[in-house]
């Protein structure tokens, strides 16, 4: 099974290992003077087509001049010539356009602790000071207990405050933090994930390599792609069925936001595809992203703001994937085998049997244990599903209602 490492770790040290601590933070050391940033600058950055355009407006200049035979100082001390077309005010539905929208409500998150130190991304919910970010982010990788994290916020405008941590969720690797006392903060506005289409264009913002304020843009490469980054003790997994984008996505962006190109939040941007191989070696984007929808966890945000300890569905079951087991050699059979039935579960209650394989939830192909854990994680307790599965050889489907972790 392959692990794809949090987008605020490094990479693995082999093919199958769980996510890495972020690279220390002194490599990044920002300036103890930090100017207020410039929301055009990171734009500027990405839209290199201007500075072709700029050239060749040049050459069309200085052929002018010379066709016209006007007066020209010699070549030494001569001053190039420079076309000024102004700054002109970004296009509706551009990437500079949502960039300048979004820019505001993204923040940079330093993470301290006496187990070390890490960075990460996030963005902002509301005017009070509710920030969204990853659970691997606050917790560093799991490594210590959120209220032992000592969070610093620094935001667009150049402020620094420290933050508390109000909640994590490990299973959807999410988490609340916030800041009080700070006025004139800009909220994200919130979208809806279940809109997106494969081949739509979105934007990534956050602080990769504790870059703060980095803006990458691309397409949706895929929709409910099966990702799981970690497992407890108690076998429990953190998976998703995530937005897969190529918007470059590098360690440091964990916990800042995917937005459409109206500026709408839609995904956390979580995770990422790595080549990279060997002991503290450093994963880097390779044009394969994933973020959290927005859909999914937004019911894990109200929990965890109004206090309450969040709520998974689950359907009781222990599972193993079928490709490979039981000494079978047929590459065509996928699906999750039940292994394992609690009794009183929602498994159980619909007829389930040790042995059935689970081929699809609802519309949602089942192909391996991963993409089961990631396509029930989407779903909420009470939900009702229609299963299929096969027993003996032949198919069925069967209705049942969701269990909760609560």
């Amino acid at each position: 099974m392959t692990q794809v490492p949090p987008s605020s770790f490094p990479a693995p040290s082999a093919p199958s290992v769980p996510p890495q601590f972020p690279p220390p933070t002194s490599e990044w050391t920002p300036s103890p003077h930090r100017r207020p940033r410039r929301a055009g600058f990171a734009v500027a950055v990405l839209t290199g087509a201007l500075v072709v355009g700029g050239g060749a407006g040049v050459g069309g200049a200085a052929l002018y001049d010379a066709a016209s035979g006007g007066d020209r100082a010699s070549a030494g001390s001569s001053t190039l010539p420079v076309v000024d077309n102004g700054n002109r005010p970004a296009a509706s539905g551009s990437v500079e356009s949502v960039a300048s929208a979004v820019l505001p409500s993204v923040v940079a998150l330093d993470v301290r602790a006496a187990g070390g130190a890490g960075s990460g991304s996030g963005v902002i919910l509301d005017s009070d000071g509710l920030i969204l970010t990853n659970d691997h982010v606050v917790t560093l990788g799991g490594e210590i207990q959120a209220d032992q994290a000592e969070v610093t916020v620094s935001f667009n405008d150049g402020r620094k405050v420290r933050a508390s941590v109000v909640g994590t969720d490990p299973l959807t690797d999410t988490a609340l933090v916030k800041v009080d006392g700070v006025d004139d903060l800009t909220p994200v506005t919130i979208g809806k994930s279940s809109n997106l289409d494969v081949g739509e264009q979105v934007v990534a913002i956050g602080s990769p390599f504790g870059l703060d304020a980095t803006v990458t843009s691309g397409i949706v490469s895929a929709l409910d792609r099966p990702v799981e980054v970690a497992r407890d003790a108690q076998g429990n997994a953190t998976a998703y069925p995530a937005i897969q984008t190529d918007a470059a996505i590098n360690p440091g962006n964990s916990g800042g936001p995917l937005v459409n190109m109206d500026g709408h939040l839609v995904g956390i941007n979580a995770s990422i595809r790595s080549t990279s191989s060997g002991q503290g070696a450093e994963s880097g984007s390779i044009g394969l992203g994933f973020a959290i929808p927005i859909d999914e966890v937004l019911p894990i945000i109200d929990q965890l703001r109004a206090g309450e300890t969040p709520t998974h569905a689950r359907l009781g079951i222990q599972v193993s994937d079928v490709a490979g087991t039981a000494g079978s050699s047929d590459t065509t059979l996928s699906g999750a085998r039940i292994a394992e039935i609690e009794g009183g579960s929602a498994a159980a209650d619909a007829g389930l049997k040790p042995g059935d394989v689970i081929t699809a939830i609802d519309d949602h192909t089942i192909e391996d244990t991963e993409a089961l854990i990631a396509t029930v994680r989407s779903y909420r307790p009470g939900d009702t599903v229609k299963v299929t599965y096969t027993r003996n050889g032949k198919e069925s489907t069967t209705e049942l209602e969701l269990g909760s972790d609560g």
